[in-house]
């Protein structure tokens, strides 16, 4: 055991010191930070500016568009599929259980693409708009900073099923979370380390309510769950109704990016069953959150490192998709 132990952070510590690849090759093209430098010089200034305000005027903000930018990736890959409205032949995946009542944030994408279409025309995708808002969100809460490759294109399509189907779930198995991110490409590090978003935004009480009562609705001793902090998540999510009440996600700095939310797990405070299997179902992911919630530098890398690696899942590039004019339908309609 002790030798599978200094295997491990010997892991770490090679991954903690690897480069960051800041470029993809897929379909052909090239993603790459300096894709608009020519074509739209001042296309993150003015993303970043139209984030800052939004999260200002409401701090939640930044957490809903880092979910929008992961809720997108793991569907038919970073493609902005999930902006699109239902239309013709587009059922959209805004229904989906995972989004239903809970993704948002569609109107300040909005914003940002009508400002960039008045400084540049049909140039800066809404696939890399989410990606460059995800990454001013997680700064502007005290997060990691990273270069964003660039040159996503827009989808013609999308997938409510994929939706409904490939996105993690709050009471999803430990093993069936990992398999839904190897199926992007995404690996145990990947995991853990994303799953730390979970520092910044809210929960609905729906989604972890299987964790307070049993079948019969009477309180249900769980053992991943600090019986003190059940107790009080009672009050205020009531064994039937109350559905949409949101809770913090991490109750103790819930609007600031940082390794809080891994300490939370190892004290068995958790909000999620998605969040607390990371220390009860894996020797190796509780070995990370240990690592995280004690270095909160190393959480900031991997962080990093996992966003970037997710924004490069299946991009269309080169002459595939397109540059939507309005983020929610595509161009034709």
């Amino acid at each position: 055991m002790a030798k599978f132990f200094s295997c491990f952070f010997m892991a770490i510590a090679l991954l903690s010191s690897a480069q960051l690849c800041l470029c993809s090759k897929s379909y052909g093209g090239y993603l790459y930070p300096q894709f608009y430098d020519r074509s739209c010089p001042r296309a993150q200034e003015i993303v970043e500016s139209v984030v800052a305000k939004a999260v200002a005027k409401e701090p939640r903000m930044a957490a809903s568009l880092l979910r929008l930018h992961f809720h997108d990736c793991f569907v038919k890959g970073c493609d902005a599929s999930i902006l699109l409205d239902s239309s013709g032949s587009i059922s959209s995946e805004k229904r989906s259980n995972p989004n239903r009542n809970s993704a948002r944030g569609f109107e300040v994408i909005d914003e940002i693409k009508a400002a960039l279409e008045v400084e540049c025309p049909h140039t800066v995708s809404c696939a890399d708009i989410l990606a460059l808002a995800a990454r001013d969100s997680t700064v502007l809460a005290g997060g990691p900073n990273w270069e964003v490759p660039l040159g996503r294109r827009d989808s013609i399509g999308n997938s409510l099923s994929g939706s409904n189907n490939n996105i993690p779930a709050p009471n999803n198995t430990f093993q069936t979370i990992l398999t839904k991110f190897k199926l992007q490409g995404l690996d145990l590090v990947d995991l853990v380390a994303l799953s730390g978003s979970h520092t910044i935004g809210n929960a609905r009480c729906v989604s972890f309510r299987q964790r307070l009562y049993n079948q019969t609705g009477n309180s249900l001793p769980d053992y991943t769950l600090d019986q003190s902090y059940a107790a009080e998540l009672r009050t205020k999510c009531p064994k039937s109704g109350g559905d949409q009440t949101l809770f913090h996600l991490d109750f103790v700095s819930p609007t600031r990016f940082d390794n809080s939310y891994f300490k939370n797990l190892l004290a068995y405070k958790g909000l999620l069953s998605s969040d607390q299997v990371l220390v009860t179902k894996s020797a190796a992911s509780l070995q990370l959150v240990k690592a995280y919630a004690e270095n909160n530098e190393l959480f900031f890398q991997h962080f990093a490192k996992s966003m970037v690696k997710m924004g490069n899942i299946s991009p269309l590039t080169s002459f595939s998709g397109e540059i939507r004019k309005n983020c929610r339908k595509i161009n034709h309609y």
